[in-house]
């Protein structure tokens, strides 16, 4: 994994560093748990979500999309989010890319049509660190 820190006048703590890469896990849990709710407490209050043929705007959506998700097409996936570059714009937001994706039930690896790469648009409120967009795309040509 990449780390890119904001110019050198701005330092970024090595525990934000650690807390924008602990977010894919915050999600990781979640999704395993099939709690929409902790899903969406990732998100800022106006955090969006956008996965192909989806765009959810705000924590209230996001859960809705996911509980529905999760007794749906969901019910009995696992996901799985790396880090691969972390950079800070400056001290209170940045971007967040990852590998993963949806594991069917018995798969240790997202099989091609459910591997992607993310984009995290990060930023730190009230001294934590949360989501304010997510995106993802397909990880392999089509």
């Amino acid at each position: 994994m990449t780390t890119q820190t904001a110019p050198a006048a701005v330092e970024i703590p090595a525990e934000d560093k650690a807390a924008v890469a602990a977010l894919p896990g915050r999600i990781v849990a979640a999704w395993a748990a099939h709690d929409a709710d902790a899903f969406a407490e990732v998100f800022t209050p106006d955090g969006t979500m956008i996965l192909p043929g989806v765009f959810e705007q705000g924590q209230d959506a996001v859960r809705t999309f996911m509980a529905n998700a999760f007794a749906g097409p969901f019910k009995g996936t696992r996901v799985t989010g790396t880090p691969v570059d972390v950079r800070f714009a400056d001290a209170e937001s940045g971007i967040l890319i990852t590998r993963g994706g949806i594991l069917a039930p018995g798969e240790t690896e997202p099989s091609p049509e459910r591997a992607v790469h993310a984009s995290w648009v990060v930023v730190k409120r009230d001294g934590q660190w949360l989501l304010a967009a997510y995106q993802n795309s397909p990880r392999d040509a089509a």
